[in-house]
């Protein structure tokens, strides 16, 4: 068998891995979004994935099935074109994952027409229209092919190939992906790490190592460094609040992942709020997508950890107290901009490049009252990312702005296991693993990876190119 990396190759978005049996079936690992700049790797953009997106480096209406890790976008958000270009076969996934990109792919689909709709009004008469990747009907196509397991559930997806879920601990229904590969003889045993969460991060349940592998494709995000401790998170972040909202008065806003991140900083405000550590001021949820998301974490409780059950207990909703308003209308988020009080706001998207946060951005990056704070990755090209890398001034939605705000950094929040948490949840496997390929990084932060876990005694690890074909 052969596996062509698709997506994901030196590059932390667009995860897409194509499996090719000797019988010739095709299957496909993740179908995700590009999401590296303003434009999103649109054709006209200055990336060199200039038109990811819009391209594919197979044929969908050759590929026998997809097996999803996760619902992030950067690993689904291209399956509704996947379907509109002619892909019909199954689309595997979590439960929980299913019900979230039933959410999520709307929502990028409404993204998709409001912008292609925008950027056509505002172009250039010389200059050609644009099409949306896909449509809202394209995602409710979509949904119709999905199949739905539990984790610890071999399902076979090929007379040759079956597949289990392992919970990943990196979103609600996030899983590894792991197959047995009968070919002539021999079976191969073929690991995908989706995303490695992190052990003892609130809400979920810790990752659980993979069942021996030969082979493994693997994540690298933060391959090259620790993240921050628990405890010195919490007073980090308390610090951050006293500072911005009680001191200078202003507004924290808090740029964040509609899933995932956005519940787990809840989460975190309702432990605060009700032990009496938190300032009297108003906490936003300021994300349509995320409200939604957060009615679904309350309907899958299998995936929570044994800690927030004993909270609920006494708490029933850990996702809301007194000073917590969640918002869906534009005509509430305007008022935030509008408003001077003191506040938290926490929105999408987490990058700064899509969603509301946008206009977060552009109203109050100028007043030094105010505080971002950035608390995951950000693709250097995005709003985010600048911003991380100390940016005194930017364009913001057409306007230029200068950086008067606070920007500070939390990396501690993120869903993404470190350096030593991804080595934890490998160390099992360097008895049988093979081979390793490096996915889901930039290359700078997959060299140091590679080195780490050639030091900790794994035989073999590469670093693949976009397009590469291995043979196993």
């Amino acid at each position: 068998m052969k596996i062509k990396f698709c997506g994901a190759a030196r590059e932390v978005t667009g995860s897409a891995h194509l499996l090719i049996l000797d019988d010739g079936t095709q299957i496909l690992l993740d179908c995700g979004l590009y999401q590296g700049g303003d434009d999103d790797g649109r054709a006209g953009d200055d990336s060199p994935l200039t038109g990811f997106n819009e391209k594919w480096l197979f044929d969908p209406k050759e590929i026998k099935c997809l097996v999803l890790s996760h619902a992030h976008i950067d690993h689904t958000g291209r399956v509704p074109k996947l379907v509109r270009d002619g892909f019909q076969g199954k689309i595997y996934s979590t439960h929980a994952t299913r019900d979230l990109c039933a959410l999520m792919l709307m929502d990028s689909a409404k993204i998709q027409e409001s912008d292609t709709e925008r950027y056509n009004r505002k172009k250039g008469f010389d200059e050609p229209e644009r099409a949306p990747l896909y449509e809202m009907e394209d995602v409710s196509r979509t949904m119709g092919q999905f199949v739905s397991y539990s984790y610890e559930q071999w399902f076979y997806i090929h007379h040759n190939v079956r597949v289990m879920y392992r919970d990943a601990g990196h979103i609600l229904g996030s899983a590894s992906v792991n197959l047995e590969i009968k070919e002539g003889d021999r079976t191969i045993r073929l690991a995908f790490t989706g995303d490695i969460g992190r052990p003892h991060r609130p809400i979920l349940d810790d990752p659980l190592p993979m069942p021996d592998a030969d082979y493994i494709i693997c994540e690298s995000t933060y391959g090259d460094r620790d993240h921050e401790s628990a405890p010195n998170e919490i007073e980090h972040f308390m610090r951050i609040v006293h500072h911005t909202c009680v001191e200078k008065k202003g507004k924290l806003i808090i740029p964040a992942f509609s899933v995932g991140r956005t519940q787990e900083i809840v989460y975190m405000l309702d432990q605060l709020w009700h032990a009496g550590r938190l300032p009297k001021v108003p906490v936003y949820v300021d994300s349509p997508l995320a409200v939604n998301a957060t009615e679904v974490f309350v309907n899958h409780p299998e995936c929570f950890d044994a800690d927030i059950h004993r909270y609920m207990v006494e708490n029933e909703n850990p996702f809301g107290f007194n000073d917590l308003f969640y918002l869906r209308s534009v005509e509430a988020s305007k008022q935030l901009n509008e408003s001077r009080q003191p506040c938290i706001i926490i929105s999408a998207s987490g990058m700064m490049n899509a969603g509301r946060i946008r206009h977060h951005l552009l109203n109050n990056i100028e007043n030094k009252r105010n505080t971002f704070l950035i608390v995951g990755y950000c693709a250097p090209n995005t709003p985010g990312g600048r911003l991380r890398e100390g940016a005194k001034s930017m364009h913001i939605m057409g306007q230029f702005k200068q950086v008067l705000a606070d920007v500070e950094t939390m990396d501690s929040f993120s869903a993404h296991g470190d350096r030593g948490e991804m080595a934890d949840f490998l160390n099992n496997q360097k008895g049988t693993c093979q081979k390793i390929w490096l996915v889901h990084g930039t290359l700078d932060h997959q060299e140091k990876w590679r080195d780490y876990l050639l030091e900790k005694g794994f035989k073999a690890v590469d670093i693949p190119v976009l397009g590469e074909v291995v043979d196993i």
